[in-house]
């Protein structure tokens, strides 16, 4: 699928400057082992709304998108299953991953920080946050999941590309492909989306008059 590889490249571009190189080679390990569908539904929501957007900036909301999902989901496997809790010897790699979350989320902040997703990226670390302290102390979460939320803010970052706003029909659409996809982790993008996906964002993508794009996006000039 030529989007996932569009959005792999883009983030891994955006982590080369890195260092040191065994930080940043653990970064690239989980880039490239990381399912692609956020980045590929970046890539989609710019199409749909706005096709002539400057593909060389929908990569960067892409990566940003990407980075910003991958540092969560390791935040997340990390606590569910603490490294540290079965032995008292510490283990580099194991601080490296932790390193290599925090990595992955700030230089996805930074891609975006300049852009209409930016709001949306704050909180979905924070609703992100949320969760996982409701699950550490065993509540029922009302936050949405890791994924709707990062779902939604691939809609936007693409969406937006060209100015504007993304249309609400579009994010609830990608929130209900997050639900939809059960447990974690992700699938490949390939295998996750269905049949037609393109037409039916496209369809459900469509601005209304109010939502006709305009200017490009000062943070993707």
């Amino acid at each position: 699928m030529e989007e996932a590889e569009q959005a792999r490249v883009a983030a891994l571009e955006a982590v080369e400057d890195i260092e040191p190189d065994g930080l940043r080679a653990v970064i690239d390990d989980h880039v490239a082992s990381s399912s692609m569908l956020p980045g590929v539904l970046t890539v989609l929501s710019a199409r749909v709304v706005d096709g002539s957007v400057d593909p060389g900036a929908v990569s960067r909301r892409a990566a940003g998108v990407q980075l910003i999902y991958e540092g969560l989901r390791v935040t997340r496997d990390l606590v569910a299953d603490e490294p540290w809790a079965y032995t008292d010897d510490p283990d580099p790699d194991d601080d490296l991953d932790v390193l290599a979350a925090d990595v992955l989320v700030a230089r996805g902040f930074r891609l975006l920080a300049r852009t209409e997703a930016a709001g949306h990226a704050v909180q979905t670390v924070r609703e992100f946050g949320h969760e996982q302290t409701d699950v550490q102390e065993g509540r029922t979460s009302t936050a949405r999941t890791l994924e709707a939320n990062v779902f939604e803010l691939a809609a936007i970052a693409g969406g937006t590309a060209a100015g504007g706003e993304t249309p609400v029909a579009l994010r609830q659409y990608v929130v209900g492909l997050a639900d939809n996809h059960g447990a974690p982790p992700l699938p490949p993008a390939a295998d996750a989306l269905p049949d037609g996906i393109e037409d039916v964002m496209a369809r459900v993508g469509r601005p209304s008059g109010d939502e006709r794009v305009g200017t490009t996006s000062v943070g993707d000039r």
